[in-house]
């Protein structure tokens, strides 16, 4: 996690700057459906590097968005899911899908 002094001291960046990135917003989006392995999202994020795909949960699981499960198996099982935290982002998320929905049925023509 993250100190008060590493964060901005606006509210709005501060949120930009733990999720504010296209791939680390399309991974919370799979992970409000049910926990991911991470091949399974590796295949579902199109255009992602695995290094990013590493990156970005590590730095999700830092900050406290994410949880990483290990199951004691061979081989090894890894799943992730949005913490408690994370799942407070569920409001946000859902308003920027209703958003998006709005903007394509408003703005854009066939």
């Amino acid at each position: 996690m993250k100190t008060k002094a590493e964060l901005p001291d606006c509210p709005v960046a501060t949120t930009v700057q733990l999720i504010g990135n296209k791939w680390k917003l399309l991974i919370m989006r799979n992970l409000l459906v049910r926990p991911w392995r991470f091949n399974e999202l590796h295949k579902s994020l199109e255009g992602i590097s695995q290094k990013v795909l590493t990156d970005s949960l590590r730095s999700m699981e830092n900050d406290g968005i994410i949880t990483r499960t290990v199951y004691p198996e061979v081989p090894p099982r890894v799943e992730y899911a949005l913490s408690p935290l994370g799942e407070s982002m569920r409001p946000i998320l859902n308003a920027m899908q209703d958003w998006g929905n709005n903007y394509k049925e408003t703005y854009l023509k066939d």
